[in-house]
Order: structure tokens, then sequence, then C-alpha cells
């Protein structure tokens, strides 16, 4: 126990935590050390939190005061003093950077064995195809972590932020209305769209992600775990020429070659209604994407907490996050609350079964929002609730949390800005 106390000490600090948390197995904690296992969930909560808010240097450590409020917080019903020996020792507790680094290079190599062993058992009981062996075999075979330094400060230097703005965010979006908003995307940046059903999520995916990989150079990985992948593939082909699928269908070899042409292979399709957070992480090691598309996010795998679904949620967001930090941006999709039926532009309170811990995760959030009216089938209504993107001479400061209508034409899978 002495070991988790002490990992959890240095995942106050938000560097070690994104780089090194996921290496703790959760499911040792809650079935060995409940208490801890709480207090590893609040941990989630109150990095959560931080990173709604401007960040400070890459030092910044968070404080055991404030670990023991986001506990409260997240379970209100518990009894502090069942508690309070725990954080005693956390007091107490020194950090040796050295051991700990390396238990995590131990605890990585452990954990892809432990998920190399899973998938081989579920492809004994009948639940996992053949095939995805290959991917958690090769996930194996790979060295292990590189645990690395961190470093005290980051560089005080203008040039460098411009710099790394201009060579990171190359993926630019169809429409030119986000791109003056959001801007392109890169590295390090999560988003989501959200909507209410029949809205044309789907159709605005495709639309856009279909673009980006037409300009990427790595692929797009497009992780969908809810509607039938033919469908999306066909509308994904019909946003590539803006043409209606029986056009398409009327000449496949044509258009198969076409579209391997254009995207430059880059678009590829990931379907799995069971998809976790261990096979994207596989896959995104493996393929080192330009692009990572989770649809929808709210039902991937991994995670778990006792009674708050809430948190369960809050936590897959913090997780994409550090995915995009770690690999490529992220694009997530969820659903918009019965609140935002029939409403034009949706807000953040819009959200579907969240608090603020979807909201806090995410750099960008963007709703589409429709309405009932007659007449007006055919438009769909933008709206940036929050944006942290950096302000670029290219951006239109109006648009930064801006409202605006675009067209939606279902017909050839693609959204379109007005005039």
């Amino acid at each position: 126990m002495s070991l988790y106390l002490a990992l959890l000490k240095a995942f106050l600090n938000k560097e070690w935590y994104a780089k090194y948390s996921r290496l703790v197995s959760r499911q040792n904690l809650k079935d060995n050390y409940p208490e801890l296992f709480k207090l590893y969930n609040a941990l989630d909560s109150l990095h959560a939190t931080a990173a709604a808010q401007i960040e400070g240097s890459v030092s910044e450590v968070h404080s055991l005061g404030s670990l023991e409020i986001a506990l409260l917080e997240a379970y209100p019903a518990i009894r502090i003093e069942h508690i309070r020996p725990i954080l005693n020792q956390l007091e107490e507790i020194d950090i040796d950077e050295a051991v700990l680094k390396k238990y995590l290079e131990t605890a990585y190599s452990r954990e892809k064995a432990a998920n190399a062993a899973r998938k081989l058992l579920d492809v004994a009981e009948g639940t996992a195809a053949v095939g995805e062996i290959q991917t958690v075999l090769a996930d194996l075979t790979e060295t292990s972590a590189t645990i690395e330094v961190v470093p005290d400060f980051v560089e005080n230097d203008l040039n460098a932020i411009i710099l790394s703005q201009s060579s990171s965010k190359s993926l630019s979006w169809r429409l030119g209305s986000l791109n003056r908003s959001v801007g392109p995307l890169g590295k390090g940046d999560f988003g989501f769209v959200f909507a209410r059903p029949e809205t044309g999520k789907t159709t605005f995916l495709v639309s856009e992600v279909t673009f980006m990989a037409s300009n990427a150079d790595a692929p797009v990985l497009w992780f969908n775990n809810e509607e039938e992948n033919n469908k999306v593939l066909l509308r994904a082909y019909q946003a590539v020429f803006g043409l209606d699928s029986l056009t398409i269908l009327n000449d496949p070899d044509k258009y198969n070659r076409k579209f391997t042409e254009i995207t430059k292979n880059n678009f590829k399709l990931v379907h799995d209604v069971s998809i976790t957070k261990q096979r994207v992480e596989a896959l995104c090691k493996k393929y080192q994407p330009s692009l990572i598309v989770l649809d929808q996010i709210d039902a991937i795998k991994g995670f778990q907490h006792d009674d708050r679904n809430d948190i369960e949620l809050k936590n897959i967001y913090v997780w994409a996050r550090q995915i995009a930090k770690t690999y490529a941006p992220v694009i997530a999709v969820c659903q918009a609350g019965a609140s935002g039926e029939g409403k034009k532009y949706l807000t953040m309170n819009d959200v579907d079964n969240s608090k603020t811990g979807k909201q806090s995760a995410a750099d960008w959030i963007l709703g589409i929002g429709k309405t009932h009216d007659d007449g007006l089938e055919a438009v769909r209504y933008m709206h940036l609730s929050k944006n942290k993107s950096m302000m670029t001479r290219e951006k239109d400061p109006a648009l930064r949390h801006g409202k605006w209508e675009v067209k939606i034409q279902p017909e050839i899978a693609r959204y379109e800005d007005f005039e």
C-alpha cells in the first residue's frame, strides 16, 4: 500500500498524472484498497477540474487539501475519519522518483501482458475475433515504457509558442466557419460535438473527417461503437465525392479507387460495439494517427466508479484529453439531453448525463441544434459554448464563442457554410 500512496502523492503533479496514472491498476485498488481507490477517483476529479482552468507551469502540484475537498465532493456520504489515516500517511511519505519510475516501467510491462491475456481469454470464449489477437501481441512485443524526466519549467519564448502553433496545428476543417473559430487541430487538442438524435452528428463527422484525412500524413482512426459500419462507410464515400449514394454504388470500382487516392488511404474505421480504452490505446500506439475520433465516447468501456455515473464519465473525458496529448487531436461525440430537443443553440447545460465533468476536460465544445419549424429542415445551428483555442490572426474573435447557421446536405453527407 505504501507504494500506491507514494504514487498518489506523486500524481498530485499534473505532469506525472497525465503521463503515468494509467499505469496503476484501478481494479487492484478497488478490490484490495477501497478507500485508496476512492482517493484515486478524487484525484481524477481534481485534475479534470483544473483542466478547465487556465493552465499554469508544467511543474504545478495540487495540495493534499485540494485532494481532500475533491474526495468530499465525489463522495458526499463518505466518513472522513475512515480516510484521515491515509491522508496523514500521505503528508509524511517521501517520494523517491527513481523507485517510482522503476515500478512504473514494470507496471507498464505487466499491463500489456494482462491485456494480452484478457484478449486471448475473450477469443477462447468466443466474445472476440481471432484477428484481434494480433493487435495486443504487437503491443506486447514493444519495449517497455520510457519514463521521461519532467522539466521544472516551460521555456519563456514567444517564438517557441508561435512555432508550436504553426507546426502542430495542421488539420483544417471543411467548414470555413470552424477554421475561423476553433482553428486547425493539432496534437493536444480535445473537443467534442453533441446534439440530439437524428440531428446529423454522423453526417457532420464524415463531412469533416474525410476532408481532414485527405490532408493528413498519418492514419485517421475513427472508433465507431454505435452506428452500423457499412452505413458510416457509405456516407464517408458520399462526403468525399459530394455525390448521392446511388451514383457511387453504380460504379463501385471507380469510386473505390478514387476514395483511396483522395484520402491517401488514411481513413480507418474501427467498428466495435464494446470498444475498450485498452484497445483504443493499443491501436493509437500501433498506428500513430494524425486524428482520433471517438463516436460515441460515453460508451467506451474500461472505466468504473462505484455509484457515480457522472464521475465515471468525467474519467472517460479526462482520459480522452490524455490521449490527445499523447498521440493526436481527438474529436469526440456524445448526445444532448432532452433539454436540447427542438432548440437552436445548445449550451453546455444541454450535454447529456453530466454535471461539469465532461465540459471541464474539453478544449472546445460544439453544440449542433435543430428546430422543428417548417421550412428549416436543412438548417443546423452551431454554438461554440467552450473554446480555449489560442487566438491567431486567421481566426475571427467574434466566433470564439460564436453562434451561426449552416446547411446540412444529408443526400451527399456534407455540411456547408451559408454565404
